[in-house]
């Protein structure tokens, strides 16, 4: 299944995986069940202030995101923890925003080649 996508790559996840389709529905399954926790979580922390937890978010989902070779959101991340480490939030709450843009779509396009596995 060689499946042309415009947010993840699969390249890296069919190295890891050996081709198992089982261990590759594993880890789409549970990427798709942390997105939008990442996401809750990072709007959270922000609001409350609470910004080293919003570094520690930001560098859990980066890890995440590199298995799906998200490098531009893995980059608007450790940008977000980068920030958050030097307490300076200007700029996160737009960063953040592009991060779940990028992760409602990696979302729609794993969702949908899990389907076809």
């Amino acid at each position: 299944m060689n499946e042309q996508f415009d947010y993840v790559d699969l390249s890296y996840l069919e190295e890891i995986s050996g081709g198992d389709v089982s261990f590759k529905k594993e880890l789409i399954g549970i990427f798709l069940t942390q997105i939008p926790e990442f996401v809750t979580n990072m709007h959270r922390f922000l609001t409350k202030n609470e910004i080293g937890d919003l570094a520690k978010e930001a560098h859990t989902a980066k890890s995440s995101v590199l298995i799906f070779m998200m490098e531009k959101t893995g980059k608007m991340l450790k940008q977000i923890q980068l920030l958050a480490e030097k307490n300076s939030t200007e700029q996160i709450p737009s960063l953040i925003n592009e991060v779940e843009t990028d992760l409602a779509n990696a979302s729609k396009e794993l969702s949908g080649y899990l389907k076809k596995l």
